[in-house]
């Protein structure tokens, strides 16, 4: 099963992702971690990239489409996999579709997960990162046991700086305006399915079971 979850920030694609890769046993592939993680490293790309990160602006294209690829390229994403936070513009996903072709591995569904402003910054202003183990907490739907200190190793967490109130607003708008269109691309292909991602994810994860049994991507 081959899959990219579409939708706003805060629409909660990472931690469905997280949750059905393990129900299908497929590979999640977060563009996302990837970034964090070059930025981490300081390796040119993430170098590239932290700037517009720390502004809640797109990284660049050619930025994430060669981590993408270069991901895709390697043999776990053969068994299946699901792809959240890419792509996030229609130049992204003709791209992806070409790599993709390239590898006889055809996407078989983009899911939008279509979800309300107040959904959207509940979620993105409550989430805390632990800067020293990654380990990710909501202040809200998954707190750390003492506030503000990791429960792994005891840092002090932190705010991404793309989740604050101000470049939540600003990552709205480019949503708006740059990756909504995506959702026409695949709507014109028949691959885009659309659901409520103000669903919690328990019965959201049933919702998408049920979904794939139908259209016989999935036995389980």
């Amino acid at each position: 099963m081959r899959l990219v979850f579409l939708g706003p920030p805060g629409a909660g694609k990472g931690t469905h992702a997280q949750v059905l890769s393990k129900d299908l046993g497929v590979l999640h592939i977060s563009t996302g971690d990837m970034l964090r993680d070059s930025v981490k490293a300081g390796t040119p790309l993430g170098l590239e990239a932290k700037k517009n990160m720390d502004d809640g602006k797109l990284v660049p294209d050619k930025v994430v489409i060669g981590l993408v690829a270069e991901r895709l390229e390697r043999p776990d994403a053969h068994m299946g996999f699901i792809l959240d936070g890419f792509p996030r513009t229609p130049e992204q996903a003709k791209a992806l579709d070409e790599e993709l072709k390239m590898l006889q591995m055809p996407l078989d569904m983009a899911l939008d997960f279509e979800t309300s402003l107040p959904m959207i910054i509940r979620r993105l202003s409550g989430r805390r990162l632990c800067p020293k183990c990654n380990k990710n907490y909501h202040v809200h739907n998954y707190p750390p046991k003492k506030e503000g200190m990791c429960d792994v190793c005891g840092s002090t967490l932190v705010q991404r700086p793309d989740d604050r109130v101000e470049a939540i607003e600003n990552r709205l708008k480019i949503y708006k305006e740059v990756t909504e269109p995506l959702i026409q691309y695949y709507k014109t292909s028949g691959r885009l399915v659309q659901l409520d991602g103000d669903i919690d994810v328990a019965p959201l994860n049933i919702i998408l079971m049920n979904l794939f049994r139908e259209k016989g991507l999935c036995r389980k």
